[in-house]
């Protein structure tokens, strides 16, 4: 194995992958909303999540990180989230207006991310960022759920998560263009 494919073929790497391949699963989940699909929706978000969790501890930790991962990771992380809202608001789990913000929020970054590459720069996560991750997934997890599990209305936690989630990403998102200010004008 040459050096460029050992430094592709590594952990992280494989877990972005395992992430973009669990979209489809929990696109599947949701097209059954009862409770069953609902719950395995949440399951294999949930998974997801945590794959994004490990590939950015393991990365950091053993110093594997490759150009392939760092567009990778935050693609997988932004597909599943749009991907798992889209599907929400055509049950009627999530507004309409707040996806299109997220989702607006989500491409003005990549571009914002792309723009500055061009220029040779790397603008890295910030953690403002990895919380709105965090409140994301929460949110994501509880909607999905949707129905009472042990005496807990998840679709009302997850609402609550989700105003939380709308302004960090906001926030987050005004960050990014108050780094990128001087990339673009």
């Amino acid at each position: 194995m040459d050096e460029n494919q050992r430094q592709t073929t590594n952990l992280p790497n494989h877990l972005s992958t395992l992430r973009l391949m669990l979209i489809p699963l929990v696109v599947i989940c949701l097209y059954f909303p009862g409770r069953t699909g609902s719950f395995l929706a949440a399951l294999c978000f949930g998974l997801a999540a945590v794959t994004d969790l490990l590939d950015g501890f393991y990365a950091r930790r053993y110093r594997v990180v490759t150009t392939l991962g760092k567009f990778l990771d935050p693609l997988a992380d932004k597909l599943l989230v749009s991907a798992t809202m889209i599907m929400l608001v055509t049950l009627n789990r999530i507004p309409a207006w707040v996806v299109m913000v997220i989702v607006a929020r989500e491409l003005a970054v990549t571009g914002l991310r792309s723009i500055a590459a061009v220029e040779g720069q790397v603008i890295e996560a910030s953690a403002l960022g990895k919380y709105k991750f965090i409140f994301q997934s929460v949110t994501l997890i509880c909607l999905c759920l949707h129905y009472e599990y042990l005496q807990i209305n998840f679709h009302v936690v997850g609402m609550v998560f989700l105003w939380v989630a709308l302004v960090l990403t906001l926030w987050s998102g005004w960050t990014y263009f108050r780094i990128t200010k001087n990339l673009l004008f």
